[in-house]
């Protein structure tokens, strides 16, 4: 990976993490409405994927969504102001944390129902093959979507039809509460794809090199016109699934096991060691990133709310 390519990928990485600590400290002092679904210790899944994507390929997301919305390229001033349902928000106010969405950029948006991005993609990669050869689709998930009929539908219609669609599940072991050892008898959620007769792998969602690598292989095999794959993505939510979750039932120890191999400190000593970036290249990066986030925070407070006429707007009947 040259130089240039990787400070990107860990700028990116930085600013989905400030993003969502920010985020975090606005929902908790109640600054903000609501609540969020922290992304915080997932951002080398999204960053290794997106990095390989431009902004005329799709991506579906979870209610876990801001990583992906900015990793895929939308303005994080517009994401911010979303988060504070303001007019310049990249949905006018009216999508919110749990459905972000930013068409522009071909973030085609969260969802707050579990495993129902899957068939979004599905189409999009439908309209890929059909009028955009070349494009590709991707469907993030989590692996309590896997035991959705909408991962089966999917995917399936993806394999028969040899659609370009990547699906990504996000496995942080957890579905809310509920250890995913304890909803399915497999180890590996890309076990699946061979019933689907698609490629199937497992990969460190903790270690972004390794992402990026097998991302960018199954998004080029797509754009090739090889058809869809399963990518498993290994990784660990560090917070609770929601502001509102403590998350008692999981162990300390794993807990603590799990932020020992955080991707972005993983990612720094990579760079330090194999392209000689030094600690204070990497430092002004995290500063600029706080000054951006800052920023965008100061803008969504000074940008208009929505007025109570909007509801007629932006709809189709």
């Amino acid at each position: 990976m040259e130089k240039e390519i990787a400070l990107s990928l860990y700028k990116k990485m930085v600013e989905i993490r400030q993003f969502e600590e920010k985020l975090y400290e606005l929902f908790v002092n109640r600054s903000l409405p609501a609540s969020m679904h922290p992304y915080i210790g997932q951002e080398g899944v999204a960053v290794g994927v997106c990095a390989h994507l431009t902004k005329e390929d799709y991506v579906t997301s979870t209610h876990r969504g801001h990583g992906h919305c900015l990793a895929k390229g939308a303005d994080i001033k517009a994401v911010m102001a979303e988060m504070f349902a303001k007019q310049t928000g990249c949905c006018k106010g009216m999508g919110g944390s749990m459905h972000i969405a930013d068409f522009s950029v071909g973030m085609l948006g969260a969802n707050g129902i579990v495993g129902a991005g899957i068939p979004i993609a599905t189409g999009a990669g439908w309209g890929c093959k059909y009028n955009y050869p070349g494009r590709v689709s991707v469907a993030f998930f989590g692996e309590g979507a896997a035991n959705e009929g909408a991962f089966h539908e999917g995917i399936n219609l993806a394999a028969v039809w040899q659609l370009p669609v990547i699906f990504v599940c996000e496995n942080n072991l957890y579905n809310f509460s509920v250890h995913y050892k304890k909803t399915m008898l497999l180890d590996n959620v890309a076990d699946r794809a061979a019933a689907y007769g698609i490629p199937g792998q497992v990969v460190d969602g903790m270690d972004l090199l390794v992402v990026y690598s097998a991302a960018g292989e199954a998004i080029k095999r797509a754009r090739q016109g090889g058809g869809p794959a399963l990518l498993e993505c290994k990784t660990y939510r560090f917070m609770g699934h929601s502001r509102f979750d403590p998350a008692g039932y999981r162990p300390k120890e794993e807990v603590e096991a799990w932020k020992k191999r955080d991707p972005i400190p993983a990612f720094r000593n990579w760079m330090a060691a194999s392209l000689q970036v030094t600690e204070k290249t990497m430092e002004e990066i995290d500063k600029a990133v706080a000054q951006e986030i800052e920023h965008a925070v100061s803008f969504a407070e000074q940008s208009s709310d929505p007025e109570p006429s909007d509801d007629q707007q932006y709809i189709f009947a």
